[in-house]
């Protein structure tokens, strides 16, 4: 019996995902770009606060990495290099706290912080009347801003050049603005040793335009004019904006270029942030040479030369074969050989 084939199907190709760049195409620097994992079994918050960090990484980070239990730092790092990350965001939870440790790779350093309090982007979602999150708004990586680093200390120094490097750095020259839609903010408290971590949505409003004729402009409704005798009266019923929207001259720029239907290149317009989470409050514990390991550059219980002598006589030991650690300045770490887990590493 003869047999017909159907000419008419189609072979399925899998679509093959389009490759970030690793290199800026203006400022001809390498793109710096991240893991966010922890270490050890987090709680169901700290799982939630995980995946608040990834998502505040976009777009060059891993948002699907998925973990197993028996991967070890080893194994993240062994795919860092072909994927041309840069950074380790590892949190982990032992029984008096949670700590976030930043790390440069492949040989650090690693700055160990202690997460006083944190809330979730949930959480602040919550919180507020009105939440503000586009559909476009983790596109583009965000602005960083540092405050109050500048007390001359050199482990806030140290702090201040890895949280300039875990950002692509931008050029004021060629930036696009419409680019600019977050801005993560780190306030540091000399009296309290305290670093407040904030994310922020960016939003401009035209300055001196009724709040009608603004919504009007940016969402594209046909008002509702029933209970109007004259179309003038829509413009001025609503006057020049509310005492709570004054202009502030100190949060007014100038535009170099047209964003959006409302901002027009040339006209003023308001700047406004609204925080859209995650909030940490966190404390500078630690910081090590290299990555997880190496001499401790500043540690916050004193960093004694005779300390250091006893953490080097340490190591030398367990290289010659001894398989405990008792180093004193990871006494609230999860260990770094703990069974984590296999992963996945998915981009969007």
């Amino acid at each position: 019996m003869a047999r017909f084939r159907n000419k008419k199907r189609k072979v399925f190709v899998k679509p093959v995902a389009k490759k970030q760049p690793s290199v800026d195409h203006v400022t001809g620097e390498k793109i710096p770009k991240s893991f966010v994992f922890s270490r050890g079994k987090l709680p169901g918050p700290l799982r939630q606060l995980q995946m608040d960090l990834r998502k505040l990484m976009l777009p060059f980070t891993a948002l699907k990495l998925k973990e197993k239990k028996r991967n070890n730092l080893k194994d993240f790092l062994n795919v860092a290099g072909p994927m041309g990350v840069t950074h380790f965001l590892i949190l982990s939870k032992t029984e008096s706290a949670p700590y976030m440790r930043v790390a440069r790779t492949p040989q650090g350093p690693t700055i160990t912080f202690k997460i006083q309090e944190y809330s979730l982007a949930s959480d602040i979602a919550q919180s507020q009347l009105r939440p503000r999150c586009p559909q476009d708004l983790f596109k583009n990586s965000p602005l960083i801003v540092l405050s109050g680093f500048g007390t001359g200390e050199q482990h806030l120094k140290l702090t201040t050049i890895m949280f300039q490097n875990i950002f692509p750095a931008i050029d004021i020259n060629t930036v696009k603005l419409s680019s600019c839609q977050r801005i993560v903010l780190l306030n540091y408290n000399k009296d309290t040793k305290l670093i407040d971590f904030r994310h922020y949505s960016i939003r401009l409003q035209p300055v001196g335009v009724s709040g009608r004729i603004r919504k009007f402009v940016q969402n594209h409704q046909v008002p509702d004019l029933r209970t109007l005798q004259d179309v003038s009266d829509f413009v001025t019923k609503a006057g020049y904006g509310s005492e709570s929207e004054a202009d502030d001259e100190a949060a007014t720029v100038s535009l170099a270029a047209d964003l959006g239907r409302a901002n027009r290149v040339s006209t003023k317009s308001a700047v406004k942030l609204q925080e859209i989470g995650p909030r940490m409050t966190l404390q500078l514990m630690k910081i090590e040479e290299g990555l997880c390991s190496g001499v401790v550059i500043f540690s916050e219980y004193g960093n004694s030369n005779a300390k250091e002598k006893q953490d080097k006589k340490e190591r030398k030991e367990g290289e010659d074969g001894d398989d405990e650690d008792d180093d004193e300045d990871s006494k609230e770490e999860e260990d770094d050989d703990d069974e984590t887990g296999d992963f996945n590493e998915e981009e969007e």
